[in-house]
């Protein structure tokens, strides 16, 4: 039986040396994690909240096949840079603009989860000609009410003590009840690649830090002048989403004209994880076209 790690408790440096499987690049003095693979037109990833780049844990490599795929650890999360920095969409979408600079990367494709898709949101309507096309994952963006359990982790002080409890419960349980469709395919596996950069030190500052903030789901008016600007736009999303339900998909396909929706029976929040193959083909036709 392995001996527990405290959550937060590990130097970015250490536990970077032991478990970042990817490149590092400065950004703004800022440090950025990613991985790069493939060739041809480029593909970025983005994740989303109280998750990092390996969300994309079973799309990578099938995608890699077709496209040059980059996928970031956005600052605060993964193994980039931590800090007092003003979480939110626009320091998002200055990292995705500044890697893409950094990169040569003149125009891409974004794949954007969750919080992930709101960035990208964000950043196409800012950056349309750096933009090829658009695939929203159970995208933040509409006005919606979160689940219960997240307004028990906007409590100053229940959450922190929740957090740091010596024990994986609490992480196991929120990912098994609103992330994935089927708690057993949560393996000890992808558990530990989703959770282990909670470890590191500030993790959980920042994690609640984003939460409190509450920019979410405040883009529908950026989501309506997105769909006037005629980006080729797929939407995806689980049919048993608890996170963000499916009327928010339905919302943003009726505010961007000539969007495409599907919807991924048997998967929740995190489609791409529970139904890959399915997900993998979809997002490759579709940027082939």
């Amino acid at each position: 039986m392995r001996d527990f790690i405290p959550w937060d408790s590990q130097p970015l440096d250490v536990w970077t040396d032991r478990y970042a499987e990817g490149k590092f690049i400065e950004l703004a003095g800022r440090r950025t994690h990613y991985v790069e693979r493939g060739s041809r037109d480029p593909v970025l990833l983005i994740h989303g909240f109280n998750i990092d780049l390996n969300t994309w844990t079973k799309n990578i490599d099938q995608l890699a096949e077709e496209f040059k795929v980059y996928a970031i650890d956005l600052w605060g999360q993964g193994y980039s840079t931590r800090g007092l920095l003003d979480y939110g969409y626009d320091l998002f979408v200055e990292q995705v603009r500044l890697f893409m600079d950094a990169m040569g990367i003149q125009r891409t494709s974004l794949v954007g989860h969750s919080m992930g898709g709101g960035t990208s949101v964000v950043f196409a309507l800012r950056n349309r000609e750096m933009v090829s096309k658009l695939v929203l994952v159970g995208s933040t963006s509409i006005p919606t009410l979160l689940p219960f359990r997240s307004k028990i982790f906007r409590i100053k002080g229940v959450a922190e003590f929740l957090m740091a409890l010596r024990s994986d419960r609490v992480r196991r349980m929120n990912y098994e009840d609103f992330w994935v469709n089927d708690p057993d395919s949560l393996t000890e596996e992808y558990y530990q690649k989703f959770t282990r950069y909670q470890k590191v030190e500030g993790s959980t500052e920042v994690l609640l830090t984003i939460l409190r903030k509450d920019f979410f789901n405040t883009l529908e008016n950026e989501v309506q002048e997105l769909g006037q600007l005629e980006i080729p736009t797929l939407i995806v999303w689980g049919r048993n989403d608890k996170t963000l339900p499916l009327f928010c998909a339905e919302e943003i396909n009726r505010l961007m004209p000539g969007s495409r929706l599907e919807i991924l029976d048997d998967a929740a929040h995190l489609a791409n994880f529970d139904r890959p193959n399915t997900f993998n083909k979809l997002v490759i036709d579709f940027l082939s076209d």
